[in-house]
Formats: structure tokens, C-alpha cells, sequence
């Protein structure tokens, strides 16, 4: 299909991640996954543990908390789909790095910074990319500066990705609605 970028934005539980799977084997069968969650916790083990067992084996897994651009250049890899899952997880490890009170700015410049990363990444690859995020500026404000600080910052770097896209889907019940492309 040659180089395009797609961003699959939508809530929790929405059906991104398996969207995002379909489509990248129906577009190509060299795939790089690139996962980006850390283990924290039980929780986070047992559902990186289900997300592993549920892709194909063939494809290649790069497990990447941050850095992701610099890290998918790195591998040197010639796949034919790079699927980067998820954009959120990449800005909280981000986030999770500054201090707990950097000012707003601060967060969206390192997140931002990230996004732009990808971006020149993806420019100089010859693959598809589809990345997948999720859209937390729909809901109820968050409570805690953190988390206001949080969803700020993804929704500036959900702009960047979605001006840069070829095509931005937006999954409600497992289903996409085309909002670009």
C-alpha cells in the first residue's frame, strides 16, 4: 500500500487495539509492533501477558516505554506496517518522568517532543504506520492537576499526529467512523 500514517483514536475498551490488528494484517505481512506499556503493577502484567498472546507470531515486537521514534529507527527494521500501540501509554511514561508539579508547558513539550520523533521517524521509513491512542478529552475533567495536565497534553499531541495522519479513524463500540481520509 506504500507509506501512509493512520491514527486510530478512541475511548477505553473501544475496540482500538484489535481494529488496529485487523488492519494491519489485511495492509501487509511484515509487521513491527511496537508496544510501549510498562509493567507497573499485577494488572498491567496480565494484561501486556493477553495483548503478547493475542498477535501472530510472526510479526516483530518492540517493547519500548519511550524513545519509540529513536528506538523503531534503531531496530532497523524493513517492515512493512509499523503499528505502535498505544500513544497513551508512550505520553504517561513521558509524563510519569517529570515531576509531579511541572507546569503544564513542560508536559506538552516533552510529549510533544515525542510525537515530533515519531513523525521524523515515520518520514524517513518506507512502512506503513498506524498508530493508536486514546481519546481522554471527551470525559469528565479530571479532579487532580496531574490528570488535567495529562489530558491536555495528549489532546495537543492527538492534534500534532492527526494534522501529520493520512487518515484518522475514531472507534465507538468497535466500530470506526473516518474522521480524516
Amino acid at each position: 500500500m506504500g507509506r501512509r500514517l493512520t491514527l486510530i483514536l478512541g475511548g477505553a475498551r473501544s475496540g482500538k487495539s484489535a481494529y488496529a490488528q485487523k488492519l494491519a494484517a489485511g495492509r501487509g505481512s511484515s509487521i513491527l509492533f511496537v508496544a510501549t506499556a510498562e509493567s507497573a503493577d499485577a494488572e498491567m502484567v496480565a494484561r501486556i501477558a493477553r495483548h503478547r498472546a493475542e498477535r501472530p507470531s510472526s510479526w516483530r515486537t518492540l517493547e519500548v516505554p519511550r524513545g519509540a521514534g529513536a528506538a523503531i529507527e534503531a531496530a532497523g527494521v524493513d517492515a512493512e506496517i509499523v503499528l505502535l500501540d498505544c500513544f497513551t501509554a508512550l505520553a504517561g511514561n513521558v509524563l510519569t518522568r517529570l515531576p509531579v508539579d511541572a507546569p503544564l508547558l513542560t508536559a506538552e513539550t516533552a510529549i510533544v517532543a515525542e510525537v515530533e520523533a515519531l513523525l521524523a521517524a515515520y518520514e524517513r521509513s518506507r512502512a506503513e504506520w498506524i498508530v493508536v491512542s486514546n481519546e481522554v478529552g471527551l470525559g469528565l475533567v479530571p479532579p487532580y492537576p496531574l490528570g488535567r495536565t495529562f489530558r491536555d497534553a495528549l489532546g495537543r499531541a492527538h492534534q500534532c499526529l492527526a494534522a501529520a495522519a493520512d487518515e484518522v479513524l475514531f472507534l465507538v463500540c468497535g466500530l470506526p467512523v473516518q474522521i480524516k481520509g
